[in-house]
């Protein structure tokens, strides 16, 4: 399809004239009317009612528009990467995280990278496990962030951390004093835990069937973050990725060891056909830092 004929559309639709077109463009009245006229023909569909010299645009160039305007942002951006390509600048890192890491970590490592690599454009979705091993595996993604195990192909898997999930207690509550929280005691306190589906809650249930406890949550949630928010408000007691609660630490919430042990497998995904870059092995180095002080911070 001919550029310069959309463009011509393009340029008649913002200024409501032919010749204003062609100002813009630095075209003749008549050459713009050509690439309409051509447009039209190629399209098989009329754009414009011409009177008297006026030119009204019918419903179907409003339509037109509405997608080129959706085209010329893609080409702006593509005209954007290629003059940061030509300058040395074009590295552009994608990835895909939890919301436990995309929430407060992804963040405070973000800003430490941006000093030292201001001119790389980094772009974080942040979604579910199972969405984001099908960016890794489909090759989507540079890297993904997610906890193990595994289903899908495609990419290699790098551990990140294992350290354990932590309860959260309100402050002021029986247990806040302990030294360490079991399941027997989930049992006797209303409980804030995952969603079936994620894998530390049948991790918890197992632990707790295999001591005879029964446990039962008074509100579920898929997120760490509203958890979080609500043993701060002193609705009951949750089960925590540690990042989660380093990160959003508060003093309305005391942070205490859970035995057993219940790790926080998380692992990096990085597609087998997408090559690393300087900039993506800085952002790895800048969140193995991150991750140690984070961790640091963990009671017990």
């Amino acid at each position: 399809m001919n550029l310069n004929r959309f463009a011509a559309f393009r340029a008649v639709m913002l200024t409501g004239t032919v010749s204003g077109a062609a100002e813009i463009l630095g075209r003749s009245q008549p050459a713009v009317s050509r690439l309409l006229d051509k447009l039209e023909y190629e399209l098989g569909v009329a754009l414009f009612e011409r009177r008297k010299g006026l030119v009204t645009p019918t419903p179907q160039a409003h339509e037109l528009l509405n997608e080129i305007e959706r085209a010329y942002v893609s080409l702006e951006a593509l005209q954007s990467f290629a003059l940061r390509l030509a300058k040395g600048k074009g590295s552009h890192i994608s990835l895909a995280a939890l919301p436990a890491f995309a929430n407060d970590f992804m963040p405070q490592v973000l800003s430490e990278f941006h000093k030292d690599w201001p001119e790389t454009k980094v772009t974080l979705s942040v979604r579910m496990g199972p969405k984001i091993e099908e960016f890794a595996a489909a090759q989507q993604i540079d890297f993904g962030m997610a906890e193990m195990p595994f289903r899908r192909s495609g990419f290699k898997v790098e551990p990140f951390s294992t350290a354990p999930y932590v309860a959260a207690v309100p402050k002021g509550h029986a247990l806040a004093e302990r030294s360490s929280i079991g399941p027997e005691d989930l049992a006797k306190n209303p409980l804030i835990l995952y969603s079936s589906f994620a894998p530390a809650r049948h991790l918890l249930d197992q632990a707790s069937q295999s001591l005879g406890i029964q446990t039962e949550a008074i509100i579920e949630t898929n997120l760490s973050t509203p958890a979080y928010a609500m043993v701060k408000r002193g609705l009951g007691i949750a089960i925590l990725d540690p990042f989660t609660a380093v990160l959003q630490r508060s003093d309305e919430v005391e942070l205490i060891p859970f035995i057993p042990t219940i790790p926080f497998k998380v692992a990096l995904l990085r597609p087998e056909t997408r090559p690393s870059t300087p900039a993506m092995e800085a952002l790895f180095s800048k969140m193995g830092e991150i991750r140690d002080l984070v961790l640091n911070e963990l009671p017990g």
